[in-house]
């Protein structure tokens, strides 16, 4: 089966082609003639199942119909609009809208914080059909008067569930009310919360409602581990499952900016080459250190929840929870950066006893029981309490701020305290490691 199928146009199917996708994944196989239809659309699919080639090849092939014709005058309009929540996602779409679409005559641009504005106003001058942006900066943009959204046809809101989380929802009414009434509106999320939902039913009109994975599910082809560790052992133990295991290629998450320069500074000091990921970083070194991390030059990358939204590499092996988070939902965003498009992964979370109540939020949230796996030498001293993980200031206790977004990428997301732990890590090994599905078939963007 190939993209031909959807009777997308022959330059289109060339592009996929030489891009080395043969095979449409399964939200590719919903959402593709779903989109072509020109009705709105909610669609359901967990990151690495190919949903971004889901919606920007149908995009392509309706932009450049000849038998549509835009105004007669003036320069041609923005006719696609792509909102997404973090730069990095929208570098990635940016890139896909490129690289399908680079024997069509339509032209796609990049609206992003963290870089001057001033290149982004000089380019808006020649045409741009499709505009891929993050709220803060378009709306940077509509203040300064050098943005015209009044001839959108298709609008976009790509991880929906994260603009959410990070509190775009006033600047995402902000924006609707700057496009025509008459639009195609497609919403693509990891998860469908009740949020989702409501979002969907104040924007979207009759929807094709399209669920490629069981809400909030994990991809089948990822090995979950849990290995208990006491919170000062963790950078240690990192360390030696990194070099023990020869892991070339690692993405690790912690909760807060300062804790990922912390981790960093440690590794870099253990002989292991690691960068830092962030919204404190400048635009060109988040850039440049993913660009390294996609080479496969740099050996980990330390990234907070928001900075790596967007990260997509092909066939990443290791993704480390250094510290779980907060938010039960952000673990299934998490390590879905591992198990893409059908190649296996391996998501391992490092877990102290302040953090048991986290985890079990976490089962609960994906039915089913992690696999726990003491590591000889790192076994955890039951004698260590507790302590709490809040958000604000309560005394001495330990704090988790969440990270805030960067000065053009408004909002703040949500997060929630933990209560205090009321189980105990067991004491010994599991009977043995959850094995990995069986692969889903396709490659998917």
């Amino acid at each position: 089966m190939s993209f031909s199928i959807f009777g997308l146009s022959d330059e289109i199917v060339r592009a996929v082609t030489e891009c080395g996708y043969t095979n449409p994944t399964p939200i590719q196989l919903q959402a593709i003639p779903a989109v072509l239809a020109g009705g709105d659309l909610m669609a359901g699919a967990q990151t690495g199942t190919g949903k971004t080639a889901g919606f920007t090849l149908p995009i392509l092939h309706r932009l450049s119909d000849k038998s549509v014709k835009g105004p007669s005058s003036g320069r041609p309009p923005i006719r696609a609009l792509i909102l997404v929540p973090t730069r990095e996602l929208a570098v990635q779409v940016e890139e896909s809208i490129r690289d399908y679409g680079k024997y069509l005559k339509l032209s796609s641009m990049i609206m992003i914080g963290g870089v001057s504005i001033k290149p982004q106003i000089t380019r808006l001058k020649s045409r741009v059909d499709i505009l891929v942006a993050t709220p803060g900066r378009l709306l940077d943009h509509v203040q300064q008067k050098t943005l015209d959204l009044s001839h959108v046809e298709i609008l976009v809101l790509d991880e929906a569930d994260r603009m959410l989380d990070m509190g775009f929802v006033r600047d995402i009414k902000k924006i609707l009310v700057l496009l025509p009434k008459q639009r195609q509106n497609l919403l693509f999320s990891a998860t469908f919360s009740d949020d989702i939902r409501a979002l969907a039913e104040s924007l979207l009109n009759q929807p094709a409602v399209i669920e490629a994975a069981r809400r909030n599910a994990t991809a089948d082809n990822i090995t979950h581990v849990v290995h208990p560790v006491d919170r000062e052992r963790k950078r240690d133990l990192l360390a030696h499952l990194i070099k023990q295991h020869h892991w070339s290629q690692v993405l690790v998450f912690t909760r807060t900016k300062h804790g990922a320069n912390k981790l960093a500074e440690y590794l870099l000091g253990r002989g292991i080459p690691s960068l830092v990921i962030h919204g404190n970083k400048s635009q060109s070194a988040r850039t440049r250190a993913l660009a390294e991390f996609k080479t496969g030059s740099l050996q980990v990358l330390v990234a907070t929840d928001i900075a790596a939204r967007g990260i997509d590499i092909a066939e990443l092996p290791h993704v480390v929870n250094f510290e779980l988070p907060n938010v039960p939902e952000d673990y299934i965003h998490r390590i879905g950066r591992t198990g893409r498009a059908g190649a296996e992964g391996e998501a391992v979370s490092l877990v102290c006893v302040d953090e048991l109540k986290l985890l079990t939020d976490i089962e609960k949230l994906i039915k089913r029981e992690l696999f726990h796996q003491i590591i000889a030498g790192f076994e955890p001293n039951p004698g260590i309490k507790a302590e709490p993980i809040m958000n604000g200031s309560n005394g001495g206790q330990r704090r988790i701020l969440p990270e805030l977004p960067g000065r053009h990428d408004r909002g703040q997301r949500r997060s929630q305290p933990s209560a205090k732990p009321s189980a105990r890590i067991p004491a010994g090994p599991a009977a043995g490691r959850m094995p990995a599905l069986q692969r889903s078939g396709g490659r998917g963007r």
